[in-house]
């Protein structure tokens, strides 16, 4: 789906939001420095505009801080994820002891966990997913992926704008790949939108620099990888089983060429 620029925030406001994102905090007139903006119009900004109010936070120095950083590790991520770690550190853990992390992850940031529509079973085919993906970048390519930062069950939702809800983030260098799971083995158009709903807040989240690729990830089906339509919109964006979700990294980010 590659980027794209979203008419959420004004450029303004996109701009202050990144600059505060990859910083250890900056008072209001060291923001108008560094953009040049108005520092009446930054000040007003600051505490008017609902990127800032929900997605940053003033400390008792009147320095602003972004909740979630931009960098090489995503600071601030932990906190809205059920669970969070490297590529190596999900290898690393023992599936019981992974989905007890996930719970216990999940009951701190707020996820409800009632079971009665399987979700504790749909956390671990997610994960099963998730294993043979890595499992197959070992396999037949050379990259090294274990750094990448791997993230279930991500929930932004402590805003009343700004929410976000993936149930996969797989971030790369260059590349957040938001995947949405469904137990099932048909495409149902309501769930390719709801794939791609919160990419325009993503792409904020992870900075202009960045691609977010959403793509729907169906576990009930094999062998399976086609393009859809995003609703009337002209993007679309990839719909694959399980066994297949390397071909959606494949297809961004050319491991075989």
């Amino acid at each position: 789906m590659g980027h794209r620029e979203t008419d959420l925030f004004s450029r303004d406001e996109r701009e202050v939001y990144a600059l505060i994102s990859r910083s250890d905090g900056l008072k209001a007139r060291e923001i108008a420095r560094e953009t040049g903006l108005d520092k009446t119009a930054v000040s007003r900004m600051l505490f008017s505009s609902a990127l800032m109010r929900e997605m940053c936070y003033q400390d008792r120095e009147y320095r602003w801080h972004a909740m979630i950083r931009q960098g090489i590790r995503h600071e601030g991520l932990y906190e809205f994820s059920g669970w969070y770690g490297t590529a190596d550190e999900f290898l690393a853990r023992e599936p019981e002891e992974w989905l007890e992390e996930l719970k216990e992850g999940c009951r701190r940031i707020g996820r409800n966990l009632n079971d009665t529509r399987g979700l504790i079973h749909s956390f671990a085919d997610c994960r099963e997913t998730i294993r043979t993906l890595f499992e197959d970048l070992r396999d037949m390519t050379e990259i090294d992926f274990g750094p990448w930062e791997t993230v279930f069950e991500f929930r932004f939702n402590k805003a009343r704008m700004i929410r976000i809800y993936a149930d996969v983030l797989i971030i790369t260098p260059g590349r957040v790949f938001s995947l949405e799971f469904k137990m099932k083995d048909q495409i149902e158009p309501e769930e390719v939108l709801q794939a791609a709903k919160y990419v325009p807040y993503l792409e904020i989240l992870f900075g202009k620099n960045t691609d977010i690729i959403p793509a729907l990830v169906l576990t009930k089906t094999a062998d399976f990888y086609a393009f859809e339509q995003i609703g009337k919109t002209d993007y679309i964006l990839p719909v694959c089983s399980g066994d297949m979700l390397f071909n959606v990294l494949n297809e961004y980010m050319r491991f075989l060429q």
